[in-house]
């Protein structure tokens, strides 16, 4: 199978490389803008394509000609899509068209990456039947990345997510977990909402996830996050926990208190039945997941972290 993936720099885009990359029974073309920034550079190919530009999307997709694109790029930062909506929209709306675009001759399937903010968060946690309702532009433009597709004509599976954790290269921006833990060991105070609820997902789950929905050749909506849902406070405590730090750092706030620009929907959380009985998706329990991550940064340190 010749697997498409845009992002590639990204936290989700790096686990797919390294879970594709030599695998004999695909072949991998990873893209991102500008360089790869990726220290692993056998085992696939890397074109630089920015999605915002048509040729780039014509070129890049007639020359490989992919059985399936896994695109994850996308503008996800919710505060700056609330403050910069034209971009967002250039991103996250008007380059899924320059994609269908390009996959329309070829009939090429598509796994798309889309976010529990399409919800409003007054009865999480969600099932892929329940109804779409954003409060934030980016929940809006990832809303209208969805319907794009299912209006394409094109096989498209979405997979929806829940704040994605993990540790990749050279990241330009940080996660939950890595925030929390890092904050804490400098012994900084840090305040955290505890009326927000999520599901925490870690990013080598969403990564297999993508692989199954591409090799089961899945259509339709799929919830796939972490197993279970938390309050954003919770998930700070075991964070702490788990690398015995000191919980009285935590300052518990109420949303209101961040005037945070955009409105984040209060819970969300997944009911993710269909993605196991249908993708075979089996995610890890946060605690294992925060394992993995201890794991993989005493690997980079090559020290204890």
């Amino acid at each position: 199978m010749k697997i498409l993936l845009t992002g590639s720099n990204g936290l989700l885009g790096q686990k797919l490389v390294y879970r594709l990359a030599g695998n004999a029974s695909h072949r991998l073309m990873a893209t991102s803008r500008g360089e790869n920034r990726l220290r692993k550079t056998e085992g696939y190919q890397y074109r630089s394509l920015d999605i915002t530009q048509a040729p780039d999307w014509e070129r890049v997709v007639g020359d490989f000609r992919p059985d399936v694109i896994i695109h994850t790029a996308a503008m996800t930062h919710v505060d700056r899509c609330h403050e910069n909506p034209a971009a967002c929209e250039e991103q996250n709306v008007k380059a899924l068209e320059l994609l269908i675009a390009a996959c329309q001759p070829y009939q090429t399937r598509i796994v798309y990456l889309s976010t529990d903010f399409v919800f409003d968060g007054k009865a999480g946690p969600y099932r892929e039947s329940d109804q779409p309702y954003p409060l934030s532009i980016y929940g809006s433009s990832k809303l209208k990345g969805e319907e794009l597709l299912q209006q394409s004509g094109l096989p498209v599976a979405i997979l929806r997510t829940i704040l994605v954790y993990g540790v990749a290269e050279e990241l330009s921006r940080s996660n939950i977990v890595l925030w929390a833990k890092g904050a804490l060991q400098k012994g900084a105070p840090i305040q955290v909402v505890d009326d927000q609820y999520r599901s925490p997902t870690l990013a080598e789950d969403l990564a297999e996830a993508c692989v199954l929905a591409a090799e089961k050749k899945a259509t339709g909506v799929f919830h796939v996050s972490g197993p279970r849902t938390f309050s954003i406070f919770e998930l700070v405590e075991q964070i702490a926990d788990f690398w015995k730090l000191d919980k009285d750092l935590l300052k518990r706030v109420s949303s209101e208190t961040l005037n945070q620009p955009a409105k984040r929907p209060p819970r969300t959380g997944f009911i993710i039945d269909k993605a196991r009985r249908e993708l075979g998706y089996r995610p890890h329990s946060f605690r294992e997941g925060l394992a993995m991550v201890d794991k993989q940064l005493k690997a980079a340190h090559g020290q204890q972290v």
